[in-house]
């Protein structure tokens, strides 16, 4: 289970060491290899592979009512290997799509992991605090 923020940055080629505290269980998980795609909130996902495959399907599986969230997820999909030092590179169009620069987040999220821009990042949680909790979790405390 992946869990955590991390601050990292990309060097001139787009590329992005993973942390070690999760680089030894995505060797293990998957040997190395990785899928990342665009997310509509503006961040990038990564997943393992095995678990990426079974996303993927389910994806796949939608209705026609579903295909533009189709193309935004699967037509961006990039399938990247860490390489001996535990970096990947992280496509300049995948880059370009959510506005990452040099500096950037990474976020664990139990199965997979987000990639965000810092300030894009920090807006995205104002705006959830802004909201305020959801009915759904009235009972849960902290």
């Amino acid at each position: 289970m992946f869990q955590g923020a991390s601050a990292i940055t990309l060097d001139a080629k787009g590329r992005m060491s993973i942390p070690a505290k999760h680089r030894d269980a995505l060797s293990i998980q998957c040997e190395g290899r990785l899928t990342l795609t665009k997310h509509p909130d503006g961040c990038l996902l990564m997943y393992p592979r095995p678990v990426w495959e079974a996303k993927r399907d389910q994806i796949a599986a939608w209705p026609m009512s579903a295909r533009g969230w189709q193309r935004i997820l699967l037509g961006n999909a990039s399938d990247v290997e860490m390489d001996a030092t535990g970096r990947i590179l992280v496509a300049p169009e995948l880059r370009a799509a959510v506005g990452l620069g040099r500096e950037v987040i990474l976020s664990g999220m139990l199965t997979h992991f987000e990639i965000w821009d810092p300030a894009k990042r920090a807006e995205n949680e104002q705006a959830t605090i802004d909201v305020g909790m959801p009915d759904t979790l009235s009972d849960f405390s902290f």
